[in-house]
């Protein structure tokens, strides 16, 4: 991560949750419990899969809990399942802790962990995405979220992916994502925050708009 850049902010990544707390959580409590079991575009993982997870990483970061092989798939399940006889009001309730209590860890950090907020950031748009509720990857967060993909992009927990300049609609400045390697032209993206959250994160793009040029959506994927 860069965080010598002038441009980062210690901040950003604990005010992103704080900012997707305030939205997420009241539509969770808000929720019947057979919502929690609708499939999510994350394979095999529900809703609440996806919320247990989520809640998991953060009380990782909060707790500095990082032994080897944290955050891969078997990790993952493995969080997951010892959460398998939780209320869905204790899974909402650690994500609510870990959502508010993860920030100064984060910063911390200056920068190394950042990509938790940018990941939990977008599992929220998959929860509203599974509900048909409006603003998923969208939303008051969008700012700081973009400043870290762009961040994110450059750094070495993200897969490669070549250099893409993006013209935001309602962003002034363009975003520079990825790494130039000299040997091809960066690739030319134009369209709305949402859409390019979801090339990025390798989300379903049904329904969207935009263009690119000079890539293919499969090289612009970050994560999964």
């Amino acid at each position: 991560m860069t965080h010598d850049d002038a441009s980062y902010e210690p901040e950003r990544a604990g005010r992103l949750l704080r900012t997707e707390r305030d939205a997420l959580i009241p539509l969770l409590r808000a929720a019947p419990d057979e919502a929690y079991a609708i499939r999510t575009c994350c394979p095999g993982w529900t809703v609440r899969h996806v919320l247990a997870h989520c809640g998991s990483v953060l009380m990782r970061v909060v707790e500095s809990r990082f032994e080897e092989g944290v955050f891969s798939p078997e990790s993952n399940d493995r969080d997951i399942a010892e959460r398998a006889d939780w209320s869905n009001s204790r899974i909402v309730d650690e994500l609510e802790r870990g959502m508010t209590e993860a920030g100064p860890v984060l910063a911390a950090a200056k920068g190394r962990l950042d990509g938790v907020s940018l990941g939990e950031w977008v599992h929220a748009g998959d929860v509203r995405e599974a509900w048909g509720k409006p603003g998923a990857y969208g939303g008051d967060g969008v700012p700081d979220a973009l400043c870290l993909l762009e961040q994110f992009s450059r750094s070495e927990n993200s897969l490669p992916m070549p250099s893409l300049h993006a013209d935001v609609n309602g962003r002034d400045d363009p975003l520079t994502l990825g790494l130039t390697d000299g040997q091809r032209p960066p690739a030319r993206y134009i369209g709305d925050a949402p859409t390019l959250i979801r090339l990025c994160a390798g989300r379903p793009l049904t329904g969207t708009r935009y263009e690119l040029a000079g890539a293919t959506e499969k090289e612009l994927a970050l994560f999964t």
